[in-house]
């Protein structure tokens, strides 16, 4: 059985650009509902009723979500799309969207519903689209 041959840069690039725009906004999703959760324990204990966890655990599993939730959408995505050998893209992709949250997270982290800014999220998108003709070399 001959090899699939590689996709061409152009349709790579396209299906790589809806694929990371699907992560960051899963990303993002997890990052604020999980976020907002916090936000909510803190007025609970403000107002002497206890939500059974802390805070900061709140705030560590929003970000611990955040950052798994986009590899796994940048590789079962292009998965889903056909494309193969998406290693790199995945590693920048998830180092982009740890930099934008690292930027932006003072941004949402005390207000419900807060959006990152939206040019870093485009830049994360793009970074992760970029990498997309990158291919890890694999068995042939």
């Amino acid at each position: 059985m001959a090899p699939n041959a590689p996709t061409p840069l152009a349709p790579r690039f396209l299906k790589a650009l809806v694929v990371s725009a699907l992560g960051v906004a899963a990303s993002h999703l997890v990052l604020s509902d999980t976020l907002f959760l916090s936000l909510s324990g803190q007025a609970a204990a403000a107002l002497g009723e206890g939500p059974g966890y802390s805070t900061d655990q709140v705030f560590t599993t929003a970000l611990v979500n955040a950052f798994l939730v986009m590899p796994a959408v940048l590789w079962i995505g292009m998965l889903i799309a056909g494309e193969r050998r998406v290693g790199p893209m995945v590693l920048a992709g998830s180092v982009a969207w740890i930099a934008a949250v690292g930027n932006g997270i003072d941004l949402i982290d005390d207000v419900p519903g807060a959006l990152l800014p939206l040019h870093s999220l485009a830049l994360v998108v793009g970074v992760t689209a970029l990498f997309s003709p990158v291919r890890r070399r694999g068995a042939s």
